[in-house]
């Protein structure tokens, strides 16, 4: 008796411990799924609600991270929401997800009606270009993001080069 108790209490540990992963998982991919769809709600207060207060936000093609959640918020959701008021973010194909990482590619479209926080007037045109993300998700929230597009092409596509 006493060793069938064991052998049930360790069958209830092995399986809790092989799930773990996966709700990490799950998780990870509900806050970036949540994040998008913010995104996609042109809600910057709510997108950038699922920051860390000291998330590191690294587009590439800027080369400097954004650090902290509203400087995240102000330089990067605001800004893009702010210069394309009817931007669609949408993942391509399903992310990859890994423990605590979720990756995807993606294509970011939209109209630039709006001025750049950078002072670069609206250009009228539209633009559609393609790009990839990397997450980490730490305690509910977004640790990390890393973006890596195409720029030349977008700004190609704005008139500015």
């Amino acid at each position: 008796m006493h060793r069938r108790k064991f052998l049930t209490s360790a069958s209830v540990a092995a399986a809790v411990f092989i799930a773990a992963p996966a709700f990490a998982q799950d998780g990870s991919k509900a806050v970036v799924d949540a994040y998008l769809a913010a995104w996609n709600a042109h809600d910057s207060t709510k997108a950038a609600s699922y920051f860390a207060d000291d998330v590191t936000y690294y587009d590439a093609s800027v080369g400097t991270p954004v650090t902290g959640k509203d400087a995240a918020k102000t330089n990067v959701i605001d800004n893009f929401l702010n210069a394309a008021p009817d931007a669609v973010w949408k993942m391509k194909g399903d992310p990859v997800v890994q423990g605590d990482r979720v990756s995807f590619e993606w294509e970011f479209s939209g109209t630039n009606s709006g001025d750049w926080g950078d002072g670069t007037k609206a250009t009228g045109k539209t633009f559609s270009f393609a790009g990839a993300s990397m997450f980490t998700v730490k305690d509910g929230k977004i640790a990390n993001q890393s973006d890596y597009y195409d720029a030349l092409g977008f700004y190609k596509q704005l008139g500015l080069m």
